[in-house]
């Protein structure tokens, strides 16, 4: 039995250095190689990172015996693609947020996921900290009562002129709700805990590109909760969710990088009488979280934080978001 996870990076894009150096710290886990569609390019990224392996191309990096698990951070349009021949080639993957753009693509993961029994799951960081987890516990113990609303943004500033930002490039599924609404979407779904909405209302602004550089949703669940949630490019920064339940709320003032900076990190809790509990989280690196869950998956045999199932009940909500946003109506799940 193997006691550490060799891991490969599938590219040399930026996010990468979210996770080189949780990877290099958690307990059980090496960085072994990287991969590039260009050698030199691979080599000199092995180098300045201090990665022991580099290959020319994808596929050799799926047939070394020495790479256990791959980090997918290629662009959203090619997640379905090499997740899949990842999990063929027996390798366990740890795919960037949105994992596929479409429930067909998604049906593809999962079946491969299953028939080459490897372990994927979607990078949502911020669903492993215990800051989130907190959250979770405390709606479930009854903390703020029923949950009624939640209103959660995630918006920064990208201005007009890097329009070749890939975060701006229609032809790779880029957008303003594909890139930071997948969390608010994601909060939202998590904390209602009823799965997709079962309705979707969105209103979006296009940008130069075309694609949505706004985007403001509300969603009702099946059992009453309803969110309120906004994702852009075009805004000063801003990030922040609420809960609001009939006996309190909970306010998250860092919701998707808790800890990251080494800063403590705080949930604020208001109660009908106007009390008011401020709950401190040690500085946690979210990142490392994820890295440590994948350990526990492969190595302990744990199931993930976030299943496959959950994320295919946020994708389902993000098509209909961009459904209700292209027609102007309602969309029902």
């Amino acid at each position: 039995m193997k006691d550490k996870i060799r891991w490969g990076l599938l590219s040399t894009a930026r996010i990468n250095n979210a996770l080189i150096g949780p990877i290099k710290e958690a307990g059980r886990s090496e960085l072994a190689g990287v991969a590039s569609r260009n050698a030199e390019k691979a080599k000199a990224y092995a180098a300045e990172k201090g990665i022991p392996r580099f290959y020319g191309s994808y596929d050799e990096m799926l047939a070394d015996p020495e790479i256990d698990a791959i980090y997918n951070s290629l662009p959203n349009t090619l997640h379905c693609e090499w997740t899949v021949k990842a999990a063929e080639a027996g390798k366990h993957v740890l795919c960037e947020k949105p994992i596929t753009v479409s429930l067909e693509d998604f049906d593809r993961i999962e079946a491969a996921a299953k028939k080459n029994e490897v372990t994927i799951f979607e990078a949502f960081m911020y669903l492993h900290h215990p800051q989130t987890r907190k959250v979770q516990r405390l709606i479930a113990d009854g903390k703020i009562g029923r949950v009624q609303l939640i209103d959660t943004w995630f918006n920064f500033h990208l201005p007009p002129e890097n329009s070749k930002n890939i975060r701006l490039n229609q032809s790779l599924s880029g957008g303003a709700h594909w890139d930071v609404g997948v969390y608010t979407n994601s909060m939202a779904i998590t904390m209602a805990g009823a799965g997709a909405p079962v309705q979707v209302f969105a209103h979006q602004i296009r940008g130069e590109t075309g694609v949505d550089v706004a985007m403001r949703v509300q969603l009702v669940f099946s059992n009453g909760v309803a969110a309120q949630i906004s994702s852009g490019f075009r805004t000063p920064p801003r990030a922040a969710a609420f809960i609001v339940g009939d006996a309190g709320i909970l306010e998250i003032t860092e919701p998707w990088k808790p800890g990251a900076d080494g800063e403590l990190s705080k949930v604020i809790f208001t109660g009908l009488d106007g009390e008011v509990e401020t709950i401190t989280f040690d500085p946690v690196n979210p990142y490392l979280c994820e890295v440590e869950a994948m350990e526990s998956c492969v190595l302990d045999g744990a199931a993930p934080v976030v299943p496959l199932e959950q994320s295919r009940e946020f994708l389902k909500s993000i098509l209909a978001t961009y459904e209700s946003a292209r027609t102007g109506s309602v969309v029902s799940i």
